[in-house]
């Protein structure tokens, strides 16, 4: 069972900063001081057309870093941590379909106004007899209250909310209760390459612009390693400039990343391990013909063998990707820690390999 939640005066506090910065100080992301929230280029070609089918006002109020949208959610049960406006929930609510649901959560009533203001505009958008979506005022840190039931949800989604978060590790425990056995945590958000100085962390414009609250990368590795979760990828790692001379001023030299991560709930080794197994792409994920990337180092090609460790082979067999791959092999004999340079096997030319 999740550990209770119980926030005290200076975590309180912080979220009383952040609701009030993203209830009355900003109006609009054309308010945003930094690009931190809102990367360019970040909505992939796929979604585009997607965007044209949501509200305008929706999409004024986001605030988002990237798009953190994984492919296969036909018929999912997601739900969007930070849900805001509910730009992104809207997109999920065409990936998931009419038989799918989404839950936004949300603390900032003025945001989430917006987003269910227009609900039945985007049932009737989309031609669905019935909305898919669901808009409930919470904390990501107690999902509990909100009603997200234990083992009930295939994707959690998080778009530059985590970092906002004063107690990042239940947000953490929080995702991997509600995920189902096989299910995924899909997010981007603010990364920074050192931890940030604890006077900074108090400040409402750099907590507001999701820079004071951004998690050390090694900290994230270790708040997973201690919520049960051995394993995580990186899908993409951008460096951006904050181009604010007051902000780079107080921030100093610290160097910041809008990075996309995925973590699935499988039962994982903490490194590595070579099985001899070998996974192959079918070609049958939605918008992706022609390959499938797993993350940033797992490009699989369609019907191209591609040798795999033990915990790829998971994530690729034990959740919703099973029926887009052919996984070879088991976990029966160990051949030692998974060689991280391309290899050959000796029967088979086709396959190359490439780890974690």
């Amino acid at each position: 069972m999740p550990r209770s939640v119980k926030l005290d005066d200076t975590l309180s506090n912080t979220k009383e900063s952040v609701k009030d910065y993203y209830s009355n100080v900003l109006k609009s992301k054309d308010d945003l001081q930094t690009s931190a929230c809102c990367t360019v280029d970040a909505t992939p070609a796929h979604l585009r057309p997607l965007l044209k089918n949501i509200h305008e006002e929706v999409q004024d109020k986001f605030y988002g870093c990237g798009s953190p949208l994984p492919p296969a959610l036909e018929g999912c049960t997601v739900l969007d941590l930070g849900c805001g406006s509910g730009r992104d929930a809207y997109l999920l609510s065409q990936l998931v379909g009419a038989e799918g649901k989404v839950t936004g959560i949300d603390m900032t009533k003025e945001q989430l106004e917006v987003a269910r203001r227009h609900i039945d505009w985007h049932t009737d958008n989309f031609k669905y007899s019935a909305p898919n979506v669901d808009f409930r005022e919470g904390f990501i840190e107690d999902l509990k209250s909100a009603g997200i039931e234990d083992e009930s949800v295939d994707v959690v989604i998080s778009n530059c909310v985590i970092n906002l978060s004063p107690d990042k590790e239940a947000v953490f425990r929080e995702i991997f209760r509600v995920l189902k056995p096989g299910g995924e945590l899909y997010f981007s958000d603010v990364f920074a390459g050192q931890r940030i100085p604890k006077e900074l962390m108090d400040d409402p414009v750099l907590l507001g612009e999701c820079l004071s609250g951004a998690l050390y990368v090694e900290d994230f590795r270790r708040i997973l390693r201690d919520v049960g979760c051995l394993d995580y990828r990186v899908v993409s790692s951008t460096p951006f400039a904050i181009n604010n001379q007051d902000i780079e001023k107080k921030i100093g030299h610290i160097d910041f990343y809008s990075m996309t991560m995925r973590a699935f709930k499988c039962d994982f080794e903490d490194i590595c391990e070579n099985f001899g197994q070998s996974a192959t792409y079918k070609g049958t994920a939605e918008n992706s013909p022609d390959s499938f990337t797993l993350d940033d180092h797992h490009e699989f090609k369609t019907g191209e063998k591609m040798a795999v460790c033990g915990n790829t082979a998971k994530m690729l067999s034990e959740t919703r990707l099973a029926p887009h791959f052919k996984v070879d092999g088991d976990m029966s004999v160990h051949y030692g820690p998974f060689d991280c340079a391309p290899t050959l096997t000796k029967n088979d030319s086709k396959i190359s390999g490439g780890c974690c």
